[in-house]
């Protein structure tokens, strides 16, 4: 077995993360594996981390984090070179507030060991990833990018954890505040040749099941799933919330499913904010163009 390069992104906000890293660890050494591991310290740093292991040869790379830190460090391994995705393995430890990407595979974040003999004893194999362009940049997401409300709850949980701490009571705060917030935005953008020109809440496209916005999306098809929402009456707004959990999401009124190989643009989004695997960007140039890649990314699967 080759050496791994392990990136640890401790779970902010939560005592005693260190103890389960500890645990993990313990776990690695006794099952004789051989790896080198690097602590990310926070702000973003699991890009520049995965870059560097990459420019060092390392070739099997895990990340124990959440979908943020997973997508930064794919981000910190393709700015080295684009071509590493033919040759470097990705697998992931689900350590974060985010794990929608680590439970469609069914890893369970509450068994980082069944984790572990995952990467142990499990198979590659290669994974979708979705490109989403704008001004001259490109960025990927393995989960999915939200284009409106669920990108602003994301920003607004971002700033209140700065000020609470915990991740509880920033998400209680986030969805009270987005009660003081404009729900929809004048957007215009095309999936498979269909102009779509509305006032939309959300737009998510998915590469896999999006939080739950895009409960169909799998990331082995090489094809995107889009919903688009608008803006329901107070009264809908709970009974989708209540679909949302019970996965009748897309047959809410307010809910519009499609699946696309095609590019999906955006030529009007209006004030809205732009997320990709839960990261809230900070601006955007317009068009945006989401796309995927088939069969792009080497991943570790049970």
């Amino acid at each position: 077995m080759e050496r791994w390069g392990i990136i640890y992104s401790p779970k902010s906000g939560v005592l005693r993360t260190h103890k389960r890293w500890e645990k993990i660890r313990r776990y690695l050494n006794e099952q004789q594996v051989e790896y080198d591991f690097v602590q990310s310290e926070g702000g973003g740093s699991e890009e520049r981390l995965a870059g560097m292991l990459a420019k060092n040869g390392y070739r099997t790379i895990v990340i124990v984090g959440g979908d943020g830190a997973l997508n930064r460090a794919i981000h910190g391994v393709l700015s080295v070179d684009p071509e590493l995705h033919r040759s470097v393995t990705f697998g992931i430890i689900p350590n974060g507030h985010g794990n929608d990407y680590a439970r469609f595979w069914g890893l369970d974040e509450d068994d980082p060991i069944g984790a572990v003999d995952v990467l142990l004893r499990g198979r590659v194999h290669q994974v979708d990833l979705g490109f989403m362009h704008e001004g001259g940049h490109e960025h990927y997401f393995l989960n999915c990018m939200n284009v409106g409300l669920a990108a602003s709850i994301m920003n607004i949980k971002h700033r209140t954890y700065r000020f609470w701490g915990l991740s509880s009571l920033s998400y209680l705060s986030s969805f009270f505040l987005m009660l003081f917030h404009r729900m929809e935005q004048q957007m215009k953008l095309v999936v498979n040749h269909e102009t779509i020109e509305r006032s939309l809440m959300n737009v998510c496209i998915g590469n896999a099941h999006g939080y739950g916005l895009t409960p169909n999306a799998v990331p082995y098809n090489g094809m995107l799933d889009v919903t688009t929402i608008s803006h329901p009456a107070v009264s809908q707004l709970v009974a989708g919330m209540y679909m949302l959990i019970t996965g009748k999401f897309l047959t809410h009124r307010n809910v519009r499913p499609y699946r696309s190989r095609q590019r999906i643009r955006f030529e009007r989004i209006g004030h809205s904010r732009v997320s990709i695997d839960g990261q809230v960007l900070d601006e955007v140039q317009m068009p945006l163009v989401a796309s995927v890649r088939q069969e792009w990314i080497r991943f570790i699967i049970p």
